[in-house]
């Protein structure tokens, strides 16, 4: 595997080299170009615990019509023997769509095929610290982001889903809601204030100096970094996801740019 040579490769474990050697290699020659982002991509990755978040590129005029579809999606199911291949994610790219945020393309993630889009986010991933598995780096193959598009993707995003999740308490019994939702937040306040991506490891200095509950934050430290992190038991579970719902909706009402016109304000 090799990355981007504007940033440093960040060793990963033999196993996760393993599996994407295999995934690569299994791809029909159509596939033109794979890049991994996320936290394989930024130097924060945890094995077995981190996705393998993936984007693949398909030559220029091939779409993934039927039996395209089945092709890709027969390669998830052979490495899915593998443990690891559970946290493989990818999104299939067509060329024509490049520059296109807003949509849908074939995804397999959690098990199963669907359609998502490759966001903003995730192209500023590709292209800051885009890690190349096959073909071009994507500095090479994906436009710039238009100026403000990642701003305002962020801005909706945290506005219209995570402040909705936010006020569904049953979520935030799971460990996941907890870890990505403050996480995410701390991400987010980063990137709307510097113009600059931040690891999962990163977000928890920021999370201190948001003034999230210490004790959520040290949860998610042990559930991302501990080896055998011991499970949340009640009444402390409940109070956890309490704490950090709160934090997640008033940190969302304090970004910057929301308007007050928004009914994040109202």
């Amino acid at each position: 595997m090799t990355s981007d040579p504007t940033r440093p490769a960040t060793p990963v474990a033999p196993a996760t080299e393993r599996l994407l050697g295999r995934f690569t290699a299994a791809l029909p020659p159509y596939v033109t170009d794979l890049w991994a982002h996320g936290s394989l991509a930024m130097g924060d990755y945890q094995e077995g615990r981190s996705d393998l978040d993936l984007v693949a590129v398909l030559a220029p005029g091939t779409a993934p019509d039927a039996r395209r579809r089945e092709e890709l999606v027969s390669v998830h199911r052979v490495v899915a023997r593998d443990a690891l291949a559970r946290n493989l994610h990818c999104t299939y790219l067509p060329a024509a769509s490049l520059g296109d945020a807003s949509l849908d393309h074939l995804t397999w993630a959690h098990g199963e095929a669907f359609e998502r889009p490759v966001t903003p986010v995730t192209r500023r991933e590709l292209l800051d610290a885009g890690r190349v598995l096959r073909g071009r780096p994507p500095k090479a193959v994906l436009p710039l982001l238009r100026e403000g598009e990642l701003a305002a993707f962020v801005r909706a995003d945290l506005r219209t889903y995570w402040y909705e999740r936010a006020a569904e308490p049953e979520l935030w019994s799971e460990d996941i809601w907890v870890t990505l939702g403050v996480l995410t937040m701390a991400r987010a306040t980063v990137l709307l204030r510097e113009d600059r991506l931040i690891t999962k490891g990163e977000a928890l200095a920021e999370l201190a100096r948001m003034g999230a509950p210490s004790d959520v934050v040290e949860d998610v430290r042990a559930l991302r970094y501990d080896p055998d992190p011991a499970p949340a038991r009640e009444p402390w579970r409940t109070r956890r996801g309490e704490l950090a719902r709160a934090f997640v909706r008033a940190a969302v009402e304090r970004t910057p740019g929301l308007g007050e016109a928004d009914p994040v304000r109202s």
